[in-house]
């Protein structure tokens, strides 16, 4: 073998050696969160207008920024149809891809949330289940890879109450009135019984609960109900097809639609638009707000849209609630990686576990908030062991039958009411399961 033959040969198997050791690592970069949502069926717009934003808000950054410290994002959609076993399908089919598994999993579904809670808690992946899910998963200490992040259910129920306490003068004025709960007869709708029947009782007035069946284009005989009962209030607990039907309904029995709350998805403007004139003066909750004036959607606009990647084919839902909500879930999952990198390694993929700790550890602050472009459009948030809700603030918005308007400041939640029975219902399931809860305390 000549010099030159033993220094090509050399050089070759230094090249090779080296491609096998570069190519993992190159693979290595990259954060891989599934998108396992719904894009049909009656609960299509929710699905495809949170994802939308969410995957919308990862491609601005993939663009704009590398990713987050040069490490790309990566997503896989997954079709569930907003079905528990089919949420569980894609959860099993998307938890091993990506270089270091599903990063994170946001179900977009309280009962998909209830079946993976045991799996992902196993499978140390965790679940965001960003204003919905199990709401006494906010005790961190039972339910470590839980996150019903920013306000959980029963948070934003006393801070409807509030409202209409707010309306009627006083919350001393809500002895003797009559409110009557439309709720989605599914986990999703079930969830805020127990804290309405506690407010109940504290604050005298009677509540009465009314289930729809899925998916909700059937409520005659529910509005009749209502007609007969003659509530002062009317707190609407749909999703998808159920809400604009309800307001239709109403309509047609003569309730007010001013003395109608809905919760926040039954607050976009898919679930008003097509009530056409029977929506308008509706109320609903939000926990972000609407529109394309916020600096991070017009970075998205500017790096995402103007490039042709934009997730919305229909343009005119681009900074809709759902839309902006998914980029409110973009906002949350990206600032725990980056958390994640700070703390395990910036500029590595980090492991589920790892993620779980970056989201235990996010602090939005208004500073933090201004420099990601989204002042206004979400609450300040710090969540910790303790406390996986780490917000639990609710604006009002009002249909005027062309857009929402902002008609209250963030109302905070009554954590009197929500906290112990949060608390009480945590321990209660971690008796159940034989769980020990954390000690905060130990906890880095």
């Amino acid at each position: 073998m000549t010099r030159q033959t033993r220094f090509l040969t050399t050089t070759l198997a230094a090249a090779a050696a080296f491609a096998l050791a570069a190519g993992p690592a190159l693979a290595q970069n990259e954060q891989f969160i599934p998108a396992n949502g719904y894009w049909v069926g009656p609960y299509a717009p929710g699905g495809s207008g949170f994802f939308g934003g969410m995957i919308d808000y990862f491609q601005m950054l993939n663009t704009r920024d590398g990713g987050i410290n040069g490490v790309k994002l990566t997503w896989e959609k997954c079709e569930t149809e907003y079905n528990n076993a089919r949420g569980v399908e894609c959860y099993e089919r998307s938890k091993k891809k990506g270089p270091t598994g599903a990063s994170v999993v946001h179900p977009l579904s309280t009962g998909i949330t209830y079946s993976l809670i045991e799996k992902a808690t196993a499978d140390k992946i965790p679940l965001i289940s960003m204003g919905y899910g199990r709401t006494d998963a906010s005790d961190g200490r039972v339910f470590p890879f839980v996150f019903p992040l920013i306000t959980n259910y029963w948070s934003q129920n006393t801070a409807k109450i509030k409202f209409i306490g707010m309306k009627e003068g006083g919350m001393g004025k809500l002895k003797g009135k009559k409110i009557v709960n439309i709720y989605h007869d599914s986990a999703y709708g079930k969830e805020t019984i127990p804290v309405l029947d506690v407010q109940a009782k504290k604050f005298g007035f009677e509540i009465t609960h009314i289930a729809v069946p899925h998916p909700g284009n059937e409520q005659q005989a529910q509005w009749l109900q209502v007609r007969q009962i003659k509530p002062d209030w009317v707190i609407l607990r749909g999703w998808g097809v159920m809400n604009p039907t309800a307001l239709k309904a109403a309509a047609k029995v003569g309730f007010a639609r001013n003395k109608i709350v809905g919760v926040w998805w039954s607050g976009a403007e898919e679930d008003v638009i097509p009530a056409g004139d029977a929506a308008k003066g509706y109320i609903a909750a939000g926990f972000n707000l609407p529109g394309t004036s916020f600096p991070v959607m017009q970075e998205i606009q500017k790096h995402v849209y103007a490039k042709g990647k934009g997730e919305m084919d229909d343009k005119s839902r681009i900074g809709s609630i759902y839309h902006t909500r998914g980029v409110v879930a973009g906002i949350l999952t990206a600032e725990a990686i980056r958390g994640a990198q700070e703390k395990f390694g910036k500029g590595k993929a980090v492991t589920p576990d790892q993620v779980r700790w970056g989201i235990e550890h996010l602090n939005l602050t208004d500073a933090k908030l201004k420099q990601l472009g989204a002042t206004g459009l979400m609450q300040s948030l710090k969540v910790s062991c303790l406390d996986h809700e780490g917000g639990g603030a609710v604006k009002f918005l009002q249909w005027d039958g062309k857009k929402w308007n902002v008609i209250t400041d963030w109302i905070a939640s009554d954590q009197s009411i929500v906290r112990p029975m949060i608390e009480q219902s945590a321990a209660q399931y971690a008796k159940e399961k034989g769980i020990a809860p954390r000690d905060c305390s130990k906890e880095g």
